[in-house]
């Protein structure tokens, strides 16, 4: 199965599609895997990312404070215990 028919459904304030699990095995999609989704004259194209995961100091590299918002407890004070 290589094509099929679907219906395009409000998910939140997107809009979103099931992919059938016939379609997810071909195209060897799993269950988390990120894809790349593009556009080029009228054409979306669902390509799968096979990256790997990321190491800490990768992750540590694309932190941005101002787009993930900082540091979850701003406070310079000790809180419990700790000793510095």
């Amino acid at each position: 199965m290589s094509e099929v028919m679907l219906d395009i459904k409000q998910w939140g304030n997107s809009l979103g599609m099931r992919l059938p699990a016939a379609i997810a095995r071909e195209a060897h999609l799993q269950l988390h895997q990120r894809v790349c989704l593009s556009i080029k004259k009228g054409v979306i194209t669902i390509t799968p990312v096979s990256d790997g995961e990321l190491t800490l100091a990768q992750r540590l590299a694309n932190f941005d404070p101002v787009k993930h918002g900082g540091e979850a407890m701003q406070n310079s004070a000790n809180i419990g215990a700790e000793k510095w």
